[in-house]
């Protein structure tokens, strides 16, 4: 498929992870991509292996996010595609104890600046007709902890619904995906976690980059022109509640199925 030929996708956050499994997918099908992260080595290997175009960002930085959209524009003539990747859990303190700053500082990265990305990108998402797909989190639709994290993960998606709803008339898109966990480098320090969140999905297994960007080039492209508004969970089943089935020999639930 070369559903973004001719398009032009600004990712933020690319370097790793989830971001750049979405560059990797958008330019297989066809796509410029233009990668933003702070770590300016990873995405100029990685927009040089892509045939794309790297631009160091702080999504903090409302200069910083007005100039990469600017540099995309001088490059490319046209931005079709925004990927909102940028953001993180910078707060992880006991809730009674978050300070005023630190709700500032997790509400800026992860809300703030995903709004500053779309503020600088809508003029160009006007003109081509394009569309906005914003990484959110199950955090943001049911409690999993990480209150501060799972709040402006949840203004994500609040924030999107009401850009949908101005925006559809002058045919730009909005929309979510909200992954689950997902083994990123984020993890590298903790398998062992990872090996126990399994048991938490019905699908048995932590989710891949690779899931997402599936998702993303969906919502992204124009096999999506008719869906706006909306958030795509993508999370291995845990929001249909916690995985079940025991396949022990002696488990509850044991059943001989043929597998071939």
């Amino acid at each position: 498929m070369q559903r973004f030929s001719g398009k032009v996708a600004l990712v933020t956050a690319g370097a790793q992870g989830i971001g750049e499994a979405v560059a990797r997918r958008i330019a297989a099908e066809g796509g410029s991509v233009v990668i933003t992260d702070l770590q300016q080595s990873k995405i100029e290997a990685l927009a040089a292996e892509l045939n794309g175009f790297a631009v160091p960002l702080d999504v903090t930085d409302r200069e910083q996010v007005d100039a990469a959209v600017a540099a995309t524009i001088s490059r490319f003539g046209q931005l079709d595609v925004l990927v909102n990747n940028a953001g993180g859990c910078i707060v992880n303190s006991v809730p009674e104890d978050t300070t005023d700053e630190d709700w500032h500082r997790q509400l800026d990265l992860t809300l703030v600046g995903a709004a500053r990305c779309i503020q600088a990108s809508l003029p160009h998402l006007v003109k081509s007709r394009g569309n906005v797909v914003t990484i959110s989190s199950v955090n943001g639709i049911a409690a999993f902890g990480n209150i501060e994290y799972a709040t402006a993960k949840a203004g994500q998606i609040a924030m999107t619904q009401n850009f949908a709803a101005r925006y559809g008339g002058l045919g730009v898109r909005f929309n979510v995906v909200a992954p689950g966990t997902i083994r990123t480098p984020n993890w590298d320090n903790q398998p062992d976690t990872l090996e126990r969140f399994k048991a938490l999905y019905p699908l048995g297994r932590v989710g891949e980059s690779e899931d997402v960007a599936a998702a993303v080039a969906f919502l992204a492209s124009p096999d999506a022109a008719w869906i706006t508004g909306h958030t795509l969970p993508v999370e291995g089943g845990v929001l249909t509640g916690p995985g079940l089935l025991d396949l022990t020999p002696s488990g509850p639930f044991r059943k001989d199925y043929p597998t071939d």
